[in-house]
């Protein structure tokens, strides 16, 4: 880490809400903090970075991910199915044939993906943990985060029962019992986990559903022990209708108010999708404070729909933004999330659904405070330099009055031209120097290419 001075910039969007959410000038950058903003002249010796042409903003926050899907983008079988389809011939299908190296290489794509899309955090949903693998997907995942400099959360998911559907031709699903979980989330928690505010690696306890994935009884053991173990607790709900309808049968309440009997609710807890809430269910989130990873483009990819995350903004609520994985979202980067959320809300509901401020606001800040971040999100002195500087030199750009809004508003490919986490440059000059493109494609075109003819066989085999 350096001092130095982001110069030049059209404009500062800053994550904050209301006439806070722009400013202009200059960024003061000492060590891994935001020291000034303003009109700034250069100090003696200090390093400049060009912002010319630029929109600066903070570090983008994704909460929800699956990096193991960056090698099972667009399978036919998949293409056009529902969710539950969806999952049965594509993740479900090939879990089995993803070995150490797929899981680096999926995990590189999808983080190098990120990264040139204005990520700073990641949040990784890894559910699939089996007794025969060889290796151990969490320190994978987090060495390969640490080779990006990132700030990663592993949410450690798993399961101890499966899902009805599984079987046919499909690998068993690998699940495990409740004790092993815990203790396997205990034993990641002590590796890796930081609990500083300033903290580039966190670990959350994030079974993959509450509702398919586990038994009743085990809910409130699991919410005891990650607040034992002073982590966050994640998962899957309310994604389609399947949810709502499998714990109206089954308990007679909606998803959100049958976790709320076991202790799954809480300023620590954070659900990805959230697409079928009702209106007792969004005040419920919001007086709890109970965060949404808001999944816009992965819900539309899969038909499930568009979450309420506008409505829950609106309550005063905890809302995120989230890529999801990307066999459900071939463009899985945060610069479409934003698109799709600017654009899906308004197409459904209305040009007065959301702006494009609160999609930033949703990106960064609350992104950081889904997480616990306190001390990023957000441009203004005295938070960590997590910054990402979108460069708006590119045709799809030109001719727009209110330029600022550029990384939000235009959709498609992003245009990074440096990234920096606590003041320690990511992006350089629109790429990731220490990054062998062409090594990495080579690379998932020979793994895509081997789990897609792999027999279905079944490498690694699952034991209750």
């Amino acid at each position: 880490m350096t001092d130095f001075l982001i110069k030049g910039a059209l404009g500062i969007l800053t994550g904050q809400p209301g006439a806070a959410a722009r400013a202009e000038g200059d960024i003061r950058v000492r060590g891994s903090v935001i020291a000034e903003i303003g009109s700034l002249a250069a100090l003696p010796g200090e390093r400049i970075v060009d912002a010319s042409g630029a929109v600066v903003t903070p570090g983008l926050v994704n909460t929800h991910h699956h990096l193991f899907q960056s090698v099972l983008k667009a399978v036919p079988a998949g293409m056009n199915e529902a969710l539950a389809a969806w999952l049965r011939l594509v993740p479900y299908t090939f879990w089995d044939r993803i070995d150490e190296e797929a899981l680096r290489v999926s995990a590189t794509i999808g983080l190098a993906e990120l990264a040139l899309s204005g990520a700073t955090t990641v949040a990784d949903h890894h559910y699939f943990f089996s007794d025969r693998y060889d290796f151990d997907p969490v320190d994978v995942l987090f060495e390969t985060a640490e080779r990006f400099g990132l700030r990663f959360v592993l949410a450690r998911g798993g399961a101890t029962r499966g899902r009805p559907f599984d079987g046919g031709r499909t690998a068993p699903l690998p699940v495990e019992p409740l004790d092993r979980m815990i203790a396997s989330v205990e034993a990641a928690v002590k590796r890796w986990h930081d609990p500083l505010p300033t903290a580039i690696r966190r670990v959350a306890f994030a079974p993959t559903t509450p509702t398919f994935s586990l038994h009743e009884t085990e809910l409130q053991e699991i919410a005891a022990a990650a607040r034992a173990m002073g982590v966050r607790l994640h998962s899957h709900l309310s994604e389609n209708m399947d949810y709502v309808d499998y714990t109206l049968a089954n308990y007679g309440k909606r998803p959100v108010h049958w976790l709320a009997e076991h202790g799954w609710l809480g300023p620590d807890v954070w659900f990805a999708h959230m697409v079928e809430c009702d209106e007792g269910e969004l005040h419920l989130l919001a007086e709890t404070g109970t965060a949404m990873a808001h999944c816009p483009q992965a819900n539309a990819r899969l038909g499930s729909g568009t979450a309420p995350a506008d409505r829950l903004h609106a309550l005063g609520g905890m809302v995120s933004l989230a890529v999801d994985g990307a066999a459900a979202n071939e463009a899985a980067d945060m610069a479409s999330a934003l698109y799709s959320a600017f654009s899906l809300h308004r197409a459904q509901k209305g040009v007065g659904a959301v702006d494009a401020e609160t999609v930033l606001h949703w990106a960064t800040a609350g992104g950081a405070r889904t997480l616990g971040f306190e001390t990023i999100g957000t441009i203004e002195p005295g938070k960590q330099a997590d910054i990402a500087i979108f460069d708006l030199n590119a045709p799809r750009y030109f001719g727009q009055h209110d330029r600022v809004l550029g990384p939000v508003i235009s959709g498609g490919q992003a245009h990074v031209r440096a990234s920096f986490v606590g003041g320690r440059q990511i992006v350089e000059n629109g790429g990731l120097p220490w990054l062998d493109m062409e090594k990495l494609a080579a690379d998932a075109a020979r793994i895509v290419a081997r789990i897609a003819n792999k027999q279905d066989e079944g490498r690694f085999r699952a034991t209750a």
